[in-house]
């Protein structure tokens, strides 16, 4: 829907997915020149995900980006066993697209493949799932891709938000692109060609053995769903989701919310075409932090672990802080050169999404919402102890 912003009244209404077939369009739509971008929602049943562009002014449809062919031929159409196959192959995309005005693309994020859990009958990669796609934003033309889960059997959208920066990789300047996936593993990619300079875990995983010629994890067969059930960390929720990382240009770190899980993935449907789900995974073990990631090399400088189950949102600052929820319902600073905690507030609800931070009228604002309430602190520096305080 377009509304005018003086009076609230409608401008035009497009429908963007088909309920019928269990679409919803829970993603937020960005403006990208003269273009409103949009993602769909599914329920992981045998519909392909994919991401359109509407003309801002009548509403109209100028392109859609499929994530999986829908025709032989089609690029990536080789990397499923066949068109029934590929059409029918998932790849939802759950979150907003990602801009990148210098080189002119927009940064895709693609969800798993369909089914789910069983796969075989869906042998190959099966692109353009579980990867970071970028496009021509006035054409739907793909640019480049990465795969961050080839051939996912554990439900590991690749959907974690990406961020863009600028950096050195072996003292040359890059326009670099970043992301925590799902699966335990941090990419660094150069985005305007999508290759890979970093590839590294931030957690300790089992289900890959490697990384190819591009980058990407090699999967572990022994450790696919099966029958009597495969000990898997991961588990299904992953090593982070959607909760929004962030990236400090001051220490050179990513940061991510993270968790250290185990699970036993069962395969339900072993048969020779399975439909839905298929299996699912049982049980487990998880140990939540934050992880701070050298962005040149992969490796973690410092974690931060929690006592109890948490994932949240992060903002840093150039103030060298870092904010985020922590597990007693609490808004917490952390130090985010060392990671050592500074200042917190309890606010009886539970922090998600990232916090953010502005300016107005000479005082620096820090916005944060936990349950049904919006928190705003306003932030001054202690002299003494080098910390925030709030008011």
């Amino acid at each position: 829907m377009s509304l005018n912003i003086k009076d609230g009244s409608e401008r035009w209404r497009k429908q963007i997915c088909d309920l019928d077939q269990f679409y919803y369009g829970s993603v937020a739509p960005v403006v990208v020149k003269n273009h409103v971008i949009a993602g769909v929602s599914g329920d992981d049943l045998d519909i392909p995900g994919y991401v359109q562009s509407h003309d801002p002014e009548t509403g109209e449809m100028q392109w859609r980006w499929y994530v999986v062919p829908q025709k032989k031929g089609d690029p990536g159409s080789e990397t499923w066993p066949n068109e029934e196959a590929a059409k029918h192959g998932g790849g939802m995309t759950w979150q907003p697209v990602t801009y990148d005005p210098d080189l002119n693309l927009i940064y895709v994020t693609t969800g798993n493949p369909q089914p789910v859990i069983a796969y075989s009958n869906r042998a190959g990669a099966n692109l353009f799932t579980a990867s970071i796609v970028a496009l021509n934003p006035d054409t739907g033309k793909m640019a480049w891709y990465f795969q961050s889960s080839p051939h996912d059997t554990h439900d590991w959208d690749s959907t974690q938000t990406p961020v863009l920066f600028e950096g050195e990789i072996n003292g040359q300047p890059r326009k670099l692109l970043a992301q925590a996936a799902r699966n335990g593993h941090f990419f660094v990619l150069d985005r305007a060609t999508g290759k890979a300079l970093v590839s590294s875990e931030y957690v300790k995983t089992n289900w890959s053995s490697g990384y190819d010629k591009n980058g990407q994890p090699i999967p572990n067969l022994a450790k696919r769903p099966q029958v009597d059930g495969s000990l898997v960390t991961p588990d299904q929720g992953g090593a982070t989701n959607w909760p929004p990382p962030s990236f400090s240009p001051k220490t050179g770190l990513f940061y991510v919310s993270a968790a250290l899980s185990y699970s036993v993935y069962y395969l339900y449907d072993p048969s020779e075409n399975p439909q839905g789900w298929g299996g699912t995974d049982r049980g487990g073990w998880s140990e939540s932090m934050i992880q701070a990631v050298d962005y040149k090399t992969g490796k973690v400088k410092w974690s931060h672990k929690w006592e109890a189950n948490i994932r949240s949102g992060i903002l840093t600052t150039a103030g060298n802080l870092l904010f985020t929820g922590g597990p007693s319902a609490d808004l917490v600073a952390l130090d985010a050169t060392t990671g050592d905690a500074l200042w917190h507030a309890r606010l009886g609800s539970s922090v998600s999404n990232g916090p953010s931070t502005y300016e107005l009228d000479g005082t620096q604002y820090l916005l944060v919402g936990a349950g049904d309430t919006l928190w705003a602190f306003a932030m001054q520096h202690d002299e003494r102890k080098s910390t925030p305080a709030s008011k």
